[in-house]
């Protein structure tokens, strides 16, 4: 009896792991919503990293967050580090690497904990009308190890629920 559970146990490991492997190599989470603001406002928050904390879900998620703001002031360049005790703020970098006033700000964004990842991060401003539509979009490789967490935990809800909420305090704070 025990060596069938064993047995059990062993072949529903290996067929994880092998539905692991078959995952995508490569994964994006995005988000839009419609700001009733000029590009050219909507991209000043964002190209700054002095504004994010009035906008960004991540700056709410630890209030004794160390922070780190260096580089140039805003657009390319414009460096923003921080530091937590909280695994799910955790430890990172985000540097602008490209910034196309108005319509496109293109961040590096590097994490070392909770876990390690290398992901670019963009956001895009798109004029319509007396409205501009905003996606934020991150995307990036997704090692092995990701691929297992992505079978019990959904990426694109768990981040995506945090990119709406951005979008909705950037819409705030842009339409006032």
């Amino acid at each position: 009896m025990t060596e069938a559970i064993v047995i059990i146990v062993v072949v529903l490991f290996a067929a994880l792991l092998i539905y692991a492997a078959t995952k995508p190599d490569l994964f994006r989470v995005w988000r839009a919503a419609n700001i009733k603001a000029p590009p050219d406002r909507i991209f000043s928050l964002i190209n700054d990293f002095h504004n994010w904390d009035a906008w960004s879900p991540y700056e709410k998620m630890d209030p004794a967050m160390k922070r780190n703001l260096s580089g140039t002031s805003r657009g390319k360049g414009a460096v923003y580090e921080w530091e937590s005790n909280n695994s799910k703020a955790g430890i990172g970098r985000m540097e602008i690497v490209e910034s196309s006033p108005p319509s496109r700000i293109a961040i590096q964004l590097d994490l070392t904990k909770p876990f390690e990842g290398h992901n670019i991060v963009e956001f895009t401003l798109e004029a319509n009308g007396d409205e501009t539509n905003v996606i934020w979009d991150m995307h990036g490789t997704d090692p092995y190890i990701g691929k297992i967490m992505g079978i019990f935990c959904n990426r694109d809800n768990r981040v995506g629920k945090d990119f709406e909420e951005g979008l909705v305090n950037l819409k705030a704070i842009a339409e006032r």
